[in-house]
């Protein structure tokens, strides 16, 4: 199922597209004219597969007229005809046809292909309820033969188990009702490989329908870790009793790419790309679809050319930032997270106090307002929160000021600790020159701010609490044995872009005028250390962090290599960062991110967040000694 040999052109892209085409309804001649009209609009817009609604040579609000032969054999012609003025296009389309076959008639969904039938899928579950009774026309595929001769064309597979395979990609189809049952037939043909599912539809439109049929497909998509296209018929159909309204839904893994606009008169086309990588990845990590499927039949197909293939869809900058649409209960649920987390850890530890050392900057903030989230769950003071803010050699007076601020702000307990007597004697003890500003000089004041805490959290009963973040870590931008421990570390699987997040939305959320003001102080405060007297900011030593966590979330979530890091990051960046910037960011990730995987070895337990984390426990193994040579390769042949 872990293909290795994806299309490079494509990026493991596949563009796809659902339409919906004007029409009459049992006029088969109209209908597959405005269909081909669409089949030649997707191959100038380099679409590979594309999907029509349920019927749509002969319109499914047919009714009686389905017993008609002569309305069956007119649609068999009109599909001929579609087939022969298709026949220089490699460009898959698949049509929803009433097939007369064995004595008996199906509703399908015939497959085509550089005119040639290369299958014909049954529907396998009829409606027949309310408003629908397709089994006063027809039969389930249940009853159907392996093969059928249709359309000038002998023996085809038909039936609802086939799968059609190419080199990039499997897909299956299935039609409506086979989606709404109990056990939607697409969960076989997932398990059975295929990665790209169409469903060929006639559903109408109620009030509250949409809804539930948008999160209907959307959760599909997700149960088959697929991509997933709806198409469903439009406003040609009749409308005596019902109204069709034309939905088109494109989804991957649980994710809604595309919908068309529903209720229009017009020819629609709907069109996105699913990441087949991106699926192959995610099923190869959960090892759900390594089970055998008895009863499906592959189709070996000829792969479509994506030719000019360029990317539409969006790609995020900040993957682990929340939608705006669900920010608040997103973000609620994150902080919900650590502060239960360290609750319980709390409890656990029948600690008294949480130890903290505050700096001003962002991370410490962020699990400052975390310790003091715990306190109010478990319903103890803040006063059990010591927030200790430790000035160095390079401590501004902005990121001084804003740690008192905050801290009394919250009313937490403050304590103020200068670490610089206690690092000049440490220098004098292991002979090292003050004025060498070298790691030495930098180490030396992280590993005296932990003893610290420590020591503090002894003479308390308290629990350390970390304040480093999943960027820091992925970087090794951490002093082992210094801000790198802690007895439990709240901000372990929060990346830097999301720290950010969750402060900004905390100080407009909170209520409080001075919070908010200190708050938004401190995300405006440019990153940095504070360790040396110079000015010190992180992201021109190492890069932009959003870059860093954009690298970390494809890298370590789906295993992309460098090309397609690129490919996506000058898409999702484009105009703010140059390619020669994001290769060069990248090479330090790939760099940094290998030489410190001994400190994410040994690195503090704290609360999983999201789908992607760095603890050695769950979610990331790996030795300390792997090398990054090929992925160092790859990424000088970016240059």
């Amino acid at each position: 199922m872990y293909k290795t040999s994806l299309s490079t052109d494509t990026y493991g892209f596949v563009r796809l597209a659902g339409a919906v085409p004007r029409l009459r309804p049992a006029d088969c001649i109209y209908n597959a004219e405005e269909i081909q009209k669409l089949i030649v609009q997707a191959g100038a817009e380099g679409v590979q597969i594309l999907c029509f609604p349920e019927l749509s040579i002969t319109g499914y609000s047919c009714g009686d007229l389905f017993n008609q032969g002569f309305l069956i054999r007119s649609a068999e012609a009109s599909v001929s005809a579609l087939l022969d003025a298709t026949r220089s296009m490699d460009l898959i389309f698949i049509i929803g046809v009433p097939v007369f076959a064995n004595e008996r008639l199906f509703n399908c969904a015939v497959v085509c292909q550089s005119g040639k039938i290369l299958g014909i899928v049954s529907k396998k579950h009829l409606s027949n309820y309310n408003e629908f009774y397709e089994k006063r026309w027809f039969i389930s595929s249940d009853y159907s033969a392996e093969n059928v001769d249709y359309a000038g064309f002998k023996n085809l597979p038909f039936g609802c188990d086939l799968l059609f395979r190419c080199r990039d990609f499997v897909f299956g189809a299935e039609l409506c009702e086979d989606l709404w049952v109990p056990s939607p037939h697409s969960a076989s043909l997932a398990t059975a490989g295929a990665q790209l599912i169409f469903n060929l539809s006639a559903s109408n439109d109620l009030v509250g329908k949409h809804e539930y049929r948008r999160s209907l497909v959307v959760q599909q998509s997700a149960r088959c870790i697929a991509g997933y296209v709806y198409v469903s018929s439009g406003l040609g159909e009749s409308t005596s009793d019902l109204v069709f309204g034309g939905n088109t839904l494109i989804c991957e893994n649980g994710r809604l790419l595309s919908e068309a606009n529903r209720f229009q008169l017009n020819s629609q086309l709907t069109i996105n790309e699913i990441d087949i990588e991106l699926l192959l990845s995610e099923r190869h990590r959960v090892n759900s679809f390594s089970q055998p499927v008895c009863g499906i039949r592959y189709i070996d197909i000829s792969c479509p050319q994506a030719s000019g293939f360029r990317l539409t869809r969006h790609i995020a900058p900040l993957p682990f930032v929340p939608a705006d649409d669900h920010l608040h209960e997103n973000c609620e649920e994150i902080l919900a997270i650590q502060t239960c987390g360290l609750a319980r850890r709390m409890q656990h530890t029948s600690a008294q106090s949480l130890l903290i050392g505050v700096s001003g900057g962002l991370d410490s903030t962020l699990a400052l307002l975390v310790c003091v989230g715990a306190c109010d769950r478990l319903g103890l003071a803040r006063s059990s929160v010591i927030g200790v803010t430790m000035p160095g050699f390079g401590t501004s007076r902005r990121t001084y000021r804003n740690a008192m601020r905050l801290m009394q702000t919250l009313g937490v307990t403050v304590r103020e600790i200068d670490i610089k007597a206690a690092c000049l004697q440490h220098f004098a003890d292991i002979g090292h020159k003050p004025e060498i500003h070298n790691t030495t000089y930098e180490n030396t004041q992280a590993r005296e701010r932990t003893q610290i805490l420590m020591d503090l959290a002894n003479q308390t009963n308290g629990l350390v609490v970390g304040t480093g973040d999943m960027s820091e870590l992925a970087l090794g931008w951490c002093t082992y044995n210094g801000d790198h421990i802690s007895m439990y570390s709240v901000n372990s699987s929060v990346p830097k872009t999301l720290v950010r997040s969750l402060v900004k939305y905390i100080a407009e959320t909170l209520n409080n005028n001075d919070a908010e003001s200190v708050l938004c102080d401190i995300i405006d405060t440019p990153v940095s250390p504070e360790l040396i007297p110079e000015v010190q900011e992180t992201e021109s030593i190492v890069g932009q962090y959003e870059l860093h966590d954009f690298f970390m979330y494809y890298f370590i979530r789906y295993g992309f290599a460098p090309d397609k890091l690129l490919f996506l990051a000058s898409k999702a960046f484009d105009g703010k960062y140059s390619p020669k910037e994001i290769v060069t960011t990248m090479e330090t990730f790939f760099r940094r991110f290998f030489a410190h995987q001994f400190k994410r070895s040994c690195m503090p337990e704290g609360p999983k967040i999201g789908s992607v984390s760095l603890s050695p426990r769950g979610d990331w193994r790996m030795p300390g000694d792997a090398n990054p040579a090929i992925w160092m390769k790859s990424i000088e042949a970016l240059k």
